[in-house]
């Protein structure tokens, strides 16, 4: 978004005027969410997010509210575009230390924008804490102050908007948490930036959403068969361990694979066999059997992890699965058995021509990744995970990041704490190797696997089990199809 603003001026239109129509599109906002407030408390920083805020003022004024603006800072020491706002204000300045929000009936925060690089403190942080409790609506001018527009991370600090207007394009620090708590509400409006200056940019962070994906999503042939559309196996654990295999390849049959079969060690057939229909099942009991079932060229995608068991037998299927060049999701108890001896994992992906997807939670993440675990920001994570393994990673949590080894990563907005319960990950798991098997691109794969998996959640709502998504997923792509 700098870059944006840097080369909109280049071209032509001055900080000034975008300053201006920042300040008008949030007035805007403001005049059609809270009609008729007549009290409004405004809270200023140094910066151009208080030039944004000093604009809203006049404009506010103009129409008759009491308004009071609190500068961080002295007014003398404002600069450029945030000077010149303020002298169109031409009215009262306020001390920063002088706000109380007994004074006001809304409250608007243009004290920081998405460039904070510290931690808040000092009488910015006693003015936000008293913000946060007075029970005031809180505007937020393009993000709450105190969270980081490049990680979402909480700066010490950070205010809890109602709402929060931003400009243009949102940015990862209203998508990532605690960020995408903090803002409430989100509007995005249009400044006047020609949406073909992203060509010049080049941006590789991406909000998860059908735009990104749909053109390689394409729906089941007329003419086609369920041979075309892939076979999926997922493998599954001893006996007392079977459901987290069976809600994943029932999983991936729903959302589209032609075909998908469950392997299944001798002691748990016939636990399996008692609960699949139209999933098939084939005994797999050591690395012999499954070589020969590898003959089979046309299982072409696989899942090992859900309740599979961390040990040398999940060590060894994975490297013998992907040394035959399948696509392979790795998630749950395979992730955690190679927490001694990753690098033997990140070869075996390099050395696969098949696709590798990682679907570690942060507990799994920090076993296979503890170099990166500390990183503030998710997306530096997540990438960095994926260029030392080599892996698509899906990060996941209520903020699922998706990142490839190009450096392409998306941020997902469909996740819900409904989500946040046993087995839902093995589901997220089959519903990629389902995309897989029917030849995605692995990105685009856990990408829209992700989307899917995040609406269906949303779709069921409070008293979600992971047993009840499956069920869901043809809804959820029906919306898409929609």
């Amino acid at each position: 978004m700098a870059e944006a603003d840097r080369l909109t001026i280049a071209s032509g239109i001055s900080g000034w005027a975008l300053m201006r129509r920042a300040g008008q599109a949030v007035f805007e906002v403001l005049r059609e969410r809270f009609p008729g407030v007549s009290r409004v408390a405004i809270l200023a920083g140094p910066g151009n997010n208080g030039g944004d805020a000093f604009v809203v003022a006049r404009l506010l004024r103009n129409e008759g509210a009491d308004v009071r603006i609190h500068l961080l800072g002295d007014p003398k020491s404002l600069k450029g575009d945030a000077a010149e706002a303020m002298a169109d204000y031409g009215g009262e300045v306020l001390p920063l230390d002088a706000f109380d929000p007994a004074d006001a009936d809304l409250i608007i925060d243009g004290l920081f924008g998405a460039g904070l690089a510290r931690d808040v403190d000092g009488i910015a942080r006693t003015v936000i804490e008293k913000a946060n409790a007075s029970g005031r609506p809180i505007v937020a001018i393009d993000l709450p102050s105190g969270i980081s527009g490049d990680s979402g991370a909480e700066m010490g600090l950070a205010i809890q908007a109602a709402l929060t207007v931003t400009f243009f394009r949102r940015k990862p620090g209203h998508l990532l948490e605690p960020g995408r708590s903090r803002c409430g509400e989100l509007a995005v409006v249009d400044i006047g930036i020609d949406p073909d200056i992203l060509g010049s940019i080049g941006p590789r962070t991406f909000a998860n959403e059908p735009a990104l994906w749909r053109e390689v999503f394409a729906p089941p042939s007329q003419i086609g068969h369920k041979y075309d559309r892939g076979h999926a196996v997922v493998f599954s654990g001893g006996a007392t361990k079977t459901g987290a295999a069976r809600m994943s390849a029932l999983s991936a049959l729903r959302v589209g694979a032609g075909l998908v079969t469950v392997f299944s060690p001798s002691s748990a057939l016939l636990v399996n066999a008692s609960h699949l229909t139209a999933i098939m099942l084939k005994r797999c009991e050591n690395e012999a059997e499954l070589d020969a079932h590898l003959a089979d060229e046309r299982l072409n995608a696989f899942v090992i992890g859900p309740g599979f068991g961390i040990g040398e037998k999940a060590v060894s299927f994975v490297r013998a699965v992907l040394a035959s060049g399948r696509h392979t999701v790795i998630d749950a108890d395979a992730i955690t058995s190679f927490r001694d001896n990753r690098q033997d994992l990140f070869q075996a992906i390099g050395g696969s021509s098949g696709s590798a997807v990682l679907t570690p939670h942060a507990g799994e993440f920090k076993r296979l990744f503890p170099e990166l675990a500390e990183e503030r920001s998710k997306l530096a994570m997540a990438r960095g995970a994926s260029a030392r393994s080599g892996a698509v990673v899906v990060l996941k949590g209520s903020d699922t990041v998706i990142a490839a080894p190009d450096g392409r990563a998306a941020i997902n907005n469909t996740g819900s704490p409904y989500l946040a319960t046993a087995g839902t990950g093995d589901v997220l798991a089959g519903l990629i190797a389902g995309l897989l098997a029917q030849k995605l691109p692995a990105f685009e794969a856990a990408s829209a696997a992700v989307w899917l998996h995040g609406m269906a959640g949303l779709a069921h709502g409070p008293g979600l089990i992971a047993e009840d998504l499956p069920s869901l997923i043809p809804a959820a792509l029906r919306a898409l199809r929609d």
